[in-house]
């Protein structure tokens, strides 16, 4: 199974000029947690989560309005590509500890985006000898490793 099997093609974007207000704004009239942050190209350069935007609120001092997406984001984007076998974004995801991928071409411009609503809709249980394209074991793998902890950095110092 491809990506571009189970991926979501109408996806929501912001700019990097973007006011956290207005991309809060977005998500709850889409009802979406994360836009893929695009240029004037429609390349991807990162992504916000609604996550992302309570954060900067809250340690920023300043209101979403005065915020820019551009001032959140990492710049840090990790992406699977519309071919790809959707078990090589899984593993992706779980290496990577992320929960939605944006999907791009191999210009880097927004296809689509990966989700773990996603991968829950379209997995399927094994029956017999069965084995669905994507499992729920495939599904149930990839959401433990996304939410196992990594060690904080202190405590990695601390036990050399």
């Amino acid at each position: 199974m491809k990506v571009q099997d189970v991926m979501t093609s109408e996806v929501k974007t912001c700019c990097p000029e973007t006011s956290l207000a207005a991309v809060a704004t977005l998500m709850w009239e889409h009802d979406c947690g994360v836009c893929p942050v695009v240029d004037i190209e429609n390349k991807v350069v990162g992504v916000i989560t609604d996550r992302d935007i309570a954060i900067a609120v809250a340690t920023k001092g300043r209101l979403a309005s005065e915020i820019s997406v551009g001032e959140v984001i990492s710049g840090e984007v990790f992406a699977a590509m519309p071919d790809d076998d959707v078990h090589t974004a899984l593993k992706l995801m779980r290496h990577e500890k992320v929960r939605r991928l944006p999907v791009t071409n191999r210009e880097g411009r927004l296809q689509g985006i990966l989700t773990l609503n996603d991968i829950i809709l379209r997995a399927e249980e094994e029956k017999g000898r069965r084995h669905p394209a994507l499992s729920y074991e495939d599904a149930i793998s990839t959401i433990k490793a996304i939410c196992e902890h990594r060690p904080a950095p202190y405590a990695a110092a601390a036990a050399v």
